[in-house]
């Protein structure tokens, strides 16, 4: 049955590619670095409102949950709806989480905070070592994060459920207790619509460096 819809999917490889090439250029010391950076923050953008007008499955409402759930999920007592179950919803909270985090520490280094006044008292050595520190830190994390999502993605495939192959053509096995028509998706048009306006966010912050 269809889990996932295209806009979804187009954002998760893209994300795969930007991250990489980020991260690459960054540890490399040259490259466009905060060209890949501002480009995987308008797609953050955009996942981020994706997640609250998007389709069901890509509502942060169907994959963000307690820990209660999540343990109990890890110990067989729950079944998940279509779509992240508890554990890979976490992994994908904890990577857009992380990600916003290197984005806003990378404005921070690139001086765009340096548009607001009131910060002036803030925006000294100290801040900008600490920030330093906050981006690096965090570079190294979602790489160790990406290999634990990456060895997730192994052991489903040990398990004959391929979430690569699901991520690429939108589908996964069929689930007696849902209906194939019970889920809800958004249009293509609204998610090019929050496209563009995540994309207009990216180039005012570009105008304003």
């Amino acid at each position: 049955m269809k889990v996932w819809d295209l806009p979804t999917r187009l954002y998760h490889w893209m994300q795969a590619v930007l991250f990489t090439l980020a991260a690459m250029s960054g540890f490399n010391g040259g490259g466009p670095h905060i060209t890949f950076g501002l480009a995987l923050l308008s797609l953050l953008l955009w996942r981020i409102t994706w997640g609250i007008f998007g389709s069901e499955t890509s509502r942060f409402s169907q994959f963000v949950h307690s820990p209660r759930v999540i343990l109990l999920y890890l110990m067989g007592k729950y079944s998940p709806k279509p779509g992240h179950n508890p554990a890979g919803g976490l992994m994908v909270s904890t990577l857009l989480t992380m990600l916003i985090v290197q984005c806003l520490s990378g404005l921070a280094l690139a001086g765009w905070f340096d548009n607001f006044s009131f910060l002036e008292g803030v925006l000294d050595d100290t801040f900008y070592s600490i920030v330093e520190s906050v981006h690096l830190l965090v570079a190294n994390t979602l790489v160790g994060l990406v290999a634990l999502h990456l060895a997730a993605i192994l052991i489903y495939k040990l398990r004959k459920k391929s979430l690569v192959l699901a991520m690429i053509t939108g589908k996964q096995g069929y689930q007696a207790s849902v209906k194939p028509d019970a889920l809800e998706f958004a249009s293509n048009l609204k998610a090019l619509v929050l496209f563009v306006a995540a994309l207009s966010v990216t180039i005012a912050i570009v105008a304003s460096l």
